[in-house]
């Protein structure tokens, strides 16, 4: 039997364990935060990325998490998404910020061990990832656009401005029943240099751990 949207909600909060010291989400408008030499994968090969290297006109970031049942539905949206706009001057990213298995808090570190950089690999991998896969391991990355879930999506446009924030589309459990697809619209509209109709929605996912700064 598949499960429930609300039962995988219910899981994802039984397994959370979110801090009190949330990041602040990203304002739409705002220029999104740098970052520098992540490391991350790419098919076979392992590589890094920096937001000052990235050429094309729109940059995709979306924060996954391998543990994550949410992530896992949309894997195969974001393989697609990736192929479709890959002539397209789009740079898709995918990052995880899970914390460490040594730093995450009681309850969490099993997640966090599906979420390593050699389990990040392992799953770029196994399913065919087409676009970058990176891992923050000081969640700065994180802290600075302001997910609290995964899968969660932000669009930048060529200056590097926060266009769109939220779900990659109105049905994470079933691909064949969506009607709006934020992320796409939001993709064809600053590729077309429009002002985009939804420019946040709520991303539904498995919460975020973020550790506690000092």
């Amino acid at each position: 039997m598949r499960p429930t949207l609300l039962g995988l909600l219910l899981a994802a909060l039984a397994h959370s364990s979110a801090s009190a010291d949330q990041p602040k989400p990203i304002a739409i408008g705002a220029k999104a935060p740098d970052f520098r030499n992540l490391p991350a994968v790419l098919g076979d090969r392992e590589t890094t990325i920096s937001l000052a290297d990235i050429k094309e006109d729109v940059v995709v970031i979306v924060f996954l998490g391998n543990h994550c049942p949410f992530v896992t539905m949309v894997e195969d949206r974001l393989i697609d998404l990736a192929n479709d706009y890959a002539a397209k001057s789009v740079k898709l990213i995918g990052v995880c910020v899970t914390p460490l298995p040594a730093s995450a808090d009681a309850g969490y570190q099993d997640y966090a061990e599906q979420d390593t950089f050699p389990r990040i690999k392992e799953r770029v991998q196994q399913k065919g990832y087409n676009f970058l896969y990176a891992r923050d391991d000081s969640q700065a990355i994180g802290r600075g656009f302001g997910p609290k879930v995964t899968p969660h999506a932000y669009v930048l446009d060529k200056n590097r401005v926060v266009r769109y924030s939220g779900a990659i589309d109105d049905n994470i459990q079933n691909e064949h029943e969506v009607k709006k697809t934020y992320l796409r619209d939001a993709i064809d509209a600053v590729l077309a240099g429009r002002d985009l109709a939804v420019t946040q929605t709520e991303a539904i996912g498995c919460p975020i751990n973020y550790l506690d700064t000092p």
